[in-house]
């Protein structure tokens, strides 16, 4: 029974192990990836080389995705960064069915209504990219760098809440990051505990 019990240890072990070593990690490359956006059009992570990339799990059902798009924090973050350079991809990895999820047309429509301005809103109903990257809230935050390394992964700020009063004295996290970079420096925070509801993938 001892030795039993001590073999299913040792593979949980492994198994752990396993994942962990295939999690992206910051300060290694990025996994290359390819999706199609809303408009019917491809992106890969190759095709942006040289830019700053920013990936955002999304799901406009979950109130701590709504706390930042209602306060318009989301938007504002999309329109600076884009507007510096930065590739904004918003991925939703809501499978059919589930939470969150959205055809092209009903996406379009509300990142018209919300005013909203990332680069592309990228649709992942099987969950493969949110896998890749082990997305596992809405938001998660990832950033990369112009040569295709992680070089952030967690929240989008350090207020877990749904309260949209505590944006004004967040510390953010993803801006920080790109701005820390941008300098020439190390990011300060490279990982942090993402926030919000689970990412609802296919079961």
């Amino acid at each position: 029974m001892k030795n039993r019990i001590a073999r299913l240890a040792l593979a949980g072990f492994v198994i752990l192990a396993a994942a962990m070593a295939w999690a992206v990690q910051p300060g290694a490359p990025a996994p290359d990836f390819s999706a199609q956006d809303t408009h019917g059009q491809a992106h890969s992570l190759a095709q942006y080389k040289g830019k700053y990339v920013v990936l955002e799990w999304h799901n406009r059902e979950c109130p701590y995705t709504h706390k930042h798009y209602e306060s318009g924090n989301m938007q504002r973050l999309q329109k600076e960064w884009t507007a510096k350079g930065v590739v904004w991809f918003t991925v939703i990895s809501s499978a059919p069915g589930t939470q969150g999820y959205m055809t092209a047309d009903q996406e379009n429509a509300y990142v018209e209504k919300v005013n909203a301005s990332p680069t592309a809103v990228l649709l992942d109903p099987t969950g493969q990219l949110g896998h890749l990257y082990s997305a596992k809230t809405t938001p998660h935050m990832f950033v990369i760098n112009p040569d295709g390394v992680l070089i952030y992964d967690g929240a989008i700020d350090d207020k877990p809440t749904t309260d949209t009063d505590d944006i004004a004295t967040a510390h953010n996290y993803v801006s920080a990051a790109l701005e820390e970079a941008m300098a020439g420096k190390s990011v300060n925070t490279p990982t942090s505990r993402p926030y919000g509801c689970s990412v609802k993938y296919a079961r």
